[in-house]
């Protein structure tokens, strides 16, 4: 069950072209991964549950509005973003990465499923003046750092019943990285959503700003 689409049916309720695009990125990442690292190489037989259904850990913590712009930071090969473009097709995505042939992997595989609510950004996040409802990213920096980065990315009008704000997963004891945030904070245990072993020690962390 952990290799494929089983997985994410185990947690959330799939149409037929959710399932599809699933299905899909079961093909899509190993093609390019032979080509392009853009997951570990010892790690792509885990695709299912380290990146996709760890990506989908945010739809379980949100469920945004329809029309809700959504950045994902570092997105490297379209995580978590993909995934959640896959599930949210009413929200708007940009996915950013300063790592060029990561865009493109990540804009190559949209591209195969017909996502048509995903935009792409080779660059730095400072290159990005935009504002979203949320901007996602998975460990790609201390949150200490990543908060003043992403602070003018925030939209000051909130639609959601969550307020706009900041959505990281990250793994391991997180105490030094939030000690100098200003802004509330909550974090969840993803164990609490997903019962697999890879999660008893991820974690998302949601920063109001």
């Amino acid at each position: 069950m952990n290799n494929d689409i089983d997985i994410i049916s185990k947690y959330f309720k799939l149409t037929e072209l959710q399932t599809r695009q699933f299905e899909q990125l079961g093909e899509l990442y190993p093609e390019w991964n032979s080509k392009i690292n853009v997951i570990s190489r010892k790690d792509i037989d885990n695709l299912y549950v380290n990146h996709i259904l760890h990506s989908l850990a945010i739809a379980k913590f949100i469920n945004p509005v329809a029309g809700t712009r959504i950045l994902d930071m570092g997105t490297g090969g379209g995580f978590p973003g993909i995934p959640l473009a896959i599930m949210w097709k009413d929200c708007q995505f940009h996915l950013i990465d300063r790592i060029g042939k990561k865009i493109k992997v990540a804009e190559d595989i949209a591209n195969s499923l017909s996502l048509t609510n995903v935009t792409f950004q080779h660059g730095d996040i400072g290159e990005c003046r935009d504002k979203y409802d949320f901007v996602v990213s998975r460990a790609v920096m201390r949150l200490d750092e990543l908060v003043p980065l992403i602070k003018k990315n925030i939209s000051n009008v909130s639609v959601n019943g969550y307020p706009n704000g900041l959505i990281c997963l990250k793994g391991g004891d997180l105490a030094s990285e939030m000690h100098n945030i200003k802004y509330p904070i909550i974090e969840e245990p993803l164990i609490k959503y997903f019962s697999e072993p890879f999660f008893e020690t991820k974690k998302l962390v949601y920063v109001q700003i």
